[in-house]
């Protein structure tokens, strides 16, 4: 079994790996302390199995698990309990409550090579995985991953959103980016001070609003601050008078 470790802190890798050498049948072929590297790593050498923390330096485990070409199983490794249940929901192998025992974590490499072993077994594709869990987080920031490689766009740096298919559309300041993402869970996680679904198709920031004119029937432009103009309904319209309180 090829594992990768991801956990930023030293003394714990090395009791992962001190555990991980106690079994005949694992290879270790990654160790990362942050979750860009991890994604890196998962994707090139493509493991079995993924030892993975949730709070990480520049991805958080569940930012990276977005991020992967690659579906390895997934045993959670972390001091935070509030995300145990979700995971348990989402299929990950097993999540371990720091300190645990060398007897625990031999139980979860036990339901590991279980799984590994069961015939059509197929692991639960990572980024749907990292969708569901990162629901139970607000948003603050979000990665995306396209051909040039991985962007980390801050919310505040994001003007609006915009309804394609499956996909949202995300315009910042500095360009845009596709990314696979319901408009419904960003209005679910998005501050809604901040962030307001004006239209089925547009969630904006209500910081990039100049102007908002009545259009047609029943519906308004709104004016943003780079000159773009998105359509308001008017249930939107309501929302951003209750927000902006005008």
């Amino acid at each position: 079994m090829r594992v990768v470790i991801v956990e930023d802190e030293q003394p714990a890798r090395d009791l992962l790996k001190k555990y991980l050498e106690l079994e005949n049948d694992i290879a270790i072929v990654g160790e990362c302390a942050d979750g860009f590297s991890a994604a890196v790593t998962i994707n090139q050498e493509k493991p079995d199995l993924v030892l993975l923390d949730i709070q990480l330096p520049r991805l958080n485990g569940f930012e990276m698990l977005e991020v992967l070409d690659h579906s390895p199983l997934i045993i959670f490794t972390t001091a935070y309990d509030e995300y145990a249940i979700k995971a348990f929901e989402q299929n990950a192998v097993d999540y371990l409550l720091k300190p645990f025992s060398k007897d625990r974590f031999a139980v979860a490499l036990s339901k590991a090579r279980k799984k590994l072993t069961t015939t059509g077994y197929v692991p639960s594709s990572a980024s749907s995985m990292a969708e569901d869990l990162s629901a139970l987080l607000p948003i603050v920031r979000i990665v995306v991953k396209d051909g040039k490689g991985i962007h980390i766009v801050a919310t505040d740096d994001i003007k609006y959103f915009e309804a394609q298919d499956d996909y949202v559309m995300i315009y910042t300041q500095g360009g845009r980016f596709m990314k696979k993402q319901t408009m419904k869970s960003l209005e679910e996680r998005l501050n809604s001070k901040q962030f307001v679904r004006v239209h089925r198709s547009y969630i904006v920031n209500v910081n990039e609003i100049v102007k908002i004119e009545p259009y047609e029937k029943e519906s308004y432009l709104i004016f943003l601050k780079d000159d773009n103009k998105i359509k308001a309904s008017a249930s939107g319209y309501r929302l951003l008078k209750e927000q902006l309180d005008f």
